[in-house]
C-alpha cells in the first residue's frame, strides 16, 4: 500500500526553455485503465479524478484535482517540497523533492508524432524501473528546467531537460493501472505569487509515502 501512494502522489506530479517560458493554466481530462481486479476503472477515476487545474509560474506550480482521494498538490522551488493534500487527511503531506524512490533507465524523443489543441507535438518516452511513461509536449509552451532541477520526486526533471516544455498529454503505465491525460484547455495568463502558497490554517506533516 505504502508504495501505491507513493505512486499516486508522483504520478499527480506527472501529470508541469526556448523563448519566454510558460505562464498560466493547462485544463486537463484524466481517465485510467485498472490493472487490478478488484480494483475498476470506475474506482481509479474516482479516486484521482477526470479533471485537473494545473498552474505554473517559473519554478512554482499547483494542481486541483475532483478525486475523491486527491485534491491537490503545491510545489514552490524556494523550498524544493511537494505538498500534497488527499481527503483522508487532515493535514497536507509534504515530500522532499530531491528523493525519488524510481529511476529512469532511458529517454528517447520522437519529433511531430501528434497534434493536441493546434500545438504540434514531440514525444518523450521514458522507460523507468516503475514501468513506462509518455509525455507530449511543444516548444511553444516552454519551461526552464533550470528552476526545476532538484525536483527528482516523479521523475520531473527527468522530463522537462528532455521536453524544456510542460506536457499537453502524458500516459503513465504502472503494474497497478494506466493513466492518460489530455489537454482540453491552454490559457496564457499572469497569476498571481499567492496562487502558490499553502492555503491560510493548514497544517503540514511529513509525507510517509
Amino acid at each position: 500500500m505504502k508504495a501505491l501512494f507513493t505512486a499516486l502522489i508522483a504520478l499527480l506530479t506527472t501529470i508541469s526553455a526556448l523563448g519566454q517560458a510558460f505562464e498560466g493554466r493547462i485544463l486537463y481530462a484524466n481517465s485510467c485503465k485498472s490493472k487490478l481486479p478488484n480494483v475498476t476503472d470506475q474506482q481509479w477515476n474516482d479516486m484521482m479524478g477526470t479533471t485537473q487545474e494545473y498552474y505554473i509560474k517559473g519554478g512554482s506550480y499547483k494542481s486541483i484535482d475532483d478525486g475523491k482521494l486527491m485534491q491537490w498538490q503545491l510545489f514552490s522551488n524556494q523550498e524544493n517540497k511537494l505538498y500534497t493534500k488527499m481527503a483522508n487527511s487532515e493535514a497536507a503531506l509534504w515530500n522532499d523533492a530531491t528523493v525519488n524512490a524510481d529511476e529512469v533507465l532511458k529517454a528517447e524523443v520522437k519529433r511531430g508524432v501528434t497534434d493536441i489543441l493546434g500545438y504540434k507535438c514531440d514525444e518523450l518516452t521514458l522507460t523507468c524501473k516503475s514501468g513506462v511513461q509518455k509525455y507530449y509536449f511543444s516548444s511553444k509552451l516552454s519551461v526552464d528546467p533550470k528552476l526545476y532541477e532538484q525536483h527528482k520526486f516523479g521523475n520531473w526533471y527527468e522530463v522537462l531537460k528532455n521536453t524544456n516544455a510542460i506536457p499537453l498529454k502524458f500516459i503513465v503505465d504502472t503494474p497497478q493501472f494506466a493513466m492518460e491525460s489530455v489537454a482540453t484547455e491552454v490559457k496564457k495568463v499572469k497569476l498571481e505569487n499567492g496562487l502558490f502558497s499553502l492555503p491560510a490554517g493548514v497544517t503540514t506533516t511529513k509525507s510517509p509515502y
